[in-house]
């Protein structure tokens, strides 16, 4: 199975407890649990922080989903602990001043070309939303950008190319000596015949 691109929506303050936390673990809120138990190892993750109207990290799956009650992050709703989680390592994390614009990327992605460029933000209600792996990409080259990060280097390939040599063409010639000896090979260049030469003996002949 593929891996998924998602953006993954919340606030500031829940962000804050990511990071200090190490961006080791990222839990998702019961109204997206169908959602959240298909996220998987290799899936990606885009943090888009609402109150900020920004985008502000990506991060790696590295488990698949499973719950857990430990309150770890804050909502308006007591009850709210975010229990379907899964592991995760950071990829690019910014700090807040240096968030990409939602308002200058967010119109521009595949994902919300269903709604009015003025309503954007409508994309993202909701905590986990699944995404073209294009836009992932896009948002993330500005994330780099944004902080100066290095592209990751391209994976090195294992085997080394192989340099095909040029052919010879190897005439045989059976050369015997008086004593009725050995095969030996010799090389020759190959010519062409001459079209001049050619036509003089076709012409000899005619006479």
């Amino acid at each position: 199975m593929g891996k998924t691109y998602w953006i993954l929506v919340t606030t500031q303050e829940n962000l804050d407890i990511t990071r200090a936390r190490g961006f080791s673990m990222q839990g998702v809120d019961t109204k997206n649990r169908k959602k959240a138990v298909r996220m998987g190892p290799e899936d990606r993750v885009l943090y888009y922080i609402s109150d900020k109207k920004g985008f502000a990290a990506t991060a790696t799956v590295t488990s698949d989903s499973f719950e857990d009650e430990e309150r770890i992050w804050k909502h308006h709703r007591e009850k709210e602990v975010f229990p379907h989680r899964v592991e995760i390592d950071a990829d690019v994390v910014l700090d807040q001043s240096e968030y990409v614009d939602g308002y200058q990327v967010g119109p521009t992605l595949e994902y919300v070309k269903k709604w009015p460029p003025h309503l954007w933000p409508h994309a993202f209600y909701g905590m986990l939303h699944i995404i073209p792996q294009r836009d992932f990409n896009f948002v993330e080259a500005e994330l780099r950008r944004a902080g100066g990060v290095e592209p990751p280097a391209p994976p090195v390939e294992d085997m080394e190319p192989v340099i095909k040599q040029p052919r010879e063409i190897v005439a045989i010639a059976n050369l015997s000596n008086e004593n009725g000896s050995s095969l030996s090979s010799k090389k020759f260049p190959v010519a062409s015949k001459s079209k001049k030469s050619s036509h003089r003996r076709r012409t000899q002949k005619r006479r």
